[in-house]
C-alpha cells in the first residue's frame, strides 16, 4: 500500500471511530496532532483509535488530540477534510460547545490564531541563525552580498508578525482577514510616531503582539456588529470604513497602552521569576512542560515567547522549556538500553530522531507516558537540563523548533553553552530513570497494551 493509500485508510478509520461526519463538529491539526471536536463523545471509541496503524497516542481534552507525528499529521488531515467534505453532513460552524470551558476555548483560539504562523517562524529563525552563527565563525563578511541577502530572507518575518497574527486573529474570531492585517499595521506603522496623545508621541509597535491581538479581535467584533444594521448594498463600503475609524482610534488611545501594559507584566514577570529564581525556577519551568504538552496547552505559550522577544529582545524561556525534550530522549535511551523487549526497541527507535529534532510526541504517547514512571524521571532530567539553562541566561532570538534545531537560534556566543545543557539534560533523563525509572516488567505490560 503507498503511503498516500495508507493516510487515506487512517483518516477514513479515524472519522468512523470517531462516529462518522455526522458527529464531527470540527477539526484542525497542528503540527502532530489531529485536533477533532465531536458533537456526541460517547459515540467515539476512543481505545480503539489508540489501537489503529499510525496512531502513536490520543488526549482528551477540550478536544480530542490524535497524535500522529509530522508530516504524517498533514496528510492525514488534508484526506479528513476530503472525506468530510464528501459526506455532505459536515458544518464547520456547528461547534459543540457544551463540554467546553471559556479558559479552554480560549486557549484554543490563541492556539489556533498561532499555530498556523509556526513553520514560518521555524524557518525564518534557523535562516537568521544559521547566518549570524556563519558570520560569527568567520565564514561570510556579514557586509557580503551572500549575508546581507540571507539576513534579509530570515529577519522579514519579525518586521511584519503583527500582520499574519492580525490576520489569524481575526479569521479565528468572524472577521474580515485584511481587517485584522490592518490592525496589525495600526500598531506597527512607523508614521504613528507623529501622533501626539496626553503630551506624549506614540511609540510604534508599543503593545507589540498583544495589543495586535486586542485591535484584531476588537475589529473583528466591531465589524460583525455594524454589518447587522448596514444594508447589503452599502455593506462593501460602510461596514470595513466604519470598522477601521473605530479600531484605529481605539487602538491608538487604548489598545497600545493597555498591550504595553500587559506587555510589560508578562516580560518583567517571568524575567523577574528567573533572576530571582535562578536555578530553582529553571528546575521547576523545565521539569513542569511536558505535562502541558500532553494536554496541549504548551500552544497556549507560542504568544507569550513572541512577546518576549517582541520587547526585551530575546526569549530566556525557551531553552528551559525545550529541555522537557532533552529528559524524554535521555529516559528512551535508558529503556532503550535496559529492556529485551524487540517491540519496544523499535517504538524507541522510531521516536529518538523526531525527539532529538525537538518532536517530542512520538516517545511521549509511544514510550514513556504508556510506562509511567518513564515519564516523571524525563520530567527530573528536564528540570536539570532547565535549571543550567537558566543559570546561563540562555536565551533565543527567535521562535523555533526545540532540541538540537535551537541551537541556531541562540545567541552566537551561547551555542556551546546550550549544547552543554541539552546534553545534560539527555544524561540527567538517562540515569534518573536507568537507576530507578524503568524495569522490564514494564515493558510486558507495555507490549500487552499496544498489541
Amino acid at each position: 500500500m503507498s503511503h498516500q493509500k495508507k493516510y487515506q485508510q487512517l483518516a477514513k478509520d479515524i472519522l468512523s471511530l470517531c462516529g462518522g461526519s455526522e458527529n464531527i463538529s470540527s477539526h484542525t491539526h497542528c503540527m502532530t496532532r489531529l485536533r477533532i471536536t465531536p458533537m456526541d463523545n460517547e459515540k467515539v471509541h476512543v481505545t480503539a483509535i489508540k489501537e489503529l496503524d499510525g496512531v502513536i497516542g490520543v488526549v482528551e481534552a477540550e478536544t480530542l488530540q490524535i497524535i500522529l507525528g509530522t508530516g504524517v499529521v498533514n496528510q492525514v488531515s488534508s484526506a479528513f477534510e476530503e472525506l468530510l467534505n464528501a459526506s455532505g453532513s459536515y458544518d464547520l460552524n456547528n461547534e459543540a460547545q457544551k463540554n467546553r470551558t471559556p479558559f479552554k476555548l480560549f486557549l484554543r483560539r490563541i492556539a489556533s490564531i498561532f499555530i498556523p504562523i509556526i513553520p514560518a517562524l521555524v524557518a525564518s529563525g534557523l535562516i537568521t541563525g544559521i547566518t549570524k552563527a556563519i558570520v560569527q565563525a568567520g565564514w561570510l563578511d556579514e557586509k557580503s552580498q551572500a549575508a546581507i541577502i540571507l539576513t534579509v530572507i530570515g529577519s522579514g518575518l519579525f518586521a511584519y508578525l503583527g500582520i499574519l497574527v492580525g490576520t489569524n486573529a481575526a479569521k479565528e474570531f468572524g472577521g474580515s482577514p485584511a481587517l485584522g492585517a490592518l490592525a496589525g499595521i495600526l500598531i506597527i506603522n512607523p508614521a504613528s510616531a507623529d501622533i501626539m496623545l496626553f503630551g506624549t508621541n506614540i511609540l510604534p509597535g508599543r503593545g507589540g503582539l498583544i495589543g495586535v491581538l486586542l485591535a484584531a479581535i476588537f475589529m473583528a467584533l466591531v465589524e460583525t456588529q455594524i454589518r447587522r444594521f448596514v444594508p447589503q448594498s452599502l455593506d462593501i463600503i460602510v461596514t470595513p470604513t466604519i470598522t477601521l475609524l473605530i479600531t484605529g482610534i481605539f487602538t491608538y488611545v487604548v489598545f497600545m497602552p493597555v498591550g504595553g501594559f500587559i506587555s510589560d507584566a508578562i516580560t518583567s514577570g517571568l524575567t523577574y521569576l528567573l533572576n530571582m529564581g535562578g536555578i530553582f525556577a529553571g528546575f521547576v519551568l523545565g521539569a513542569t512542560f511536558l505535562p502541558l504538552v500532553v494536554t496541549g496547552l504548551h500552544q497556549g505559550l507560542t504568544p507569550i515567547h513572541m512577546e518576549l522577544i517582541n520587547s526585551i529582545g530575546d526569549d530566556p524561556l525557551l531553552p528551559i522549556l525545550a529541555m522537557g525534550g532533552a529528559g524524554q530522549v535521555g529516559a528512551a535511551f535508558a529503556i532503550y538500553m535496559k529492556t529485551k523487549k524487540k517491540k519496544l526497541k523499535r517504538a524507541i527507535a522510531g521516536g529518538l530522531p523526531s525527539g532529538m529534532l525537538g518532536i517530542g510526541e512520538p516517545l511521549i504517547f509511544g514510550v514513556t507516558l504508556p510506562l509511567g514512571r518513564p515519564f516523571l524521571t524525563a520530567c527530573l532530567g528536564a528540570g536539570i537540563g532547565g535549571a543550567f539553562q537558566a543559570y546561563f541566561q540562555i536565551a533565543t532570538k527567535a521562535i523555533g523548533v526545540s532540541g538540537l534545531p535551537l541551537t541556531f537560534i541562540v545567541h552566537t556566543h551561547q551555542m556551546l553553552l546550550y549544547l552543554i545543557g541539552l546534553f545534560i539534560a539527555y544524561v540527567a533523563g538517562f540515569f534518573f530513570t536507568y537507576l530507578f525509572g524503568f524495569h522490564d516488567d514494564m515493558a510486558v505490560e507495555f507490549e500487552d497494551h499496544n498489541q
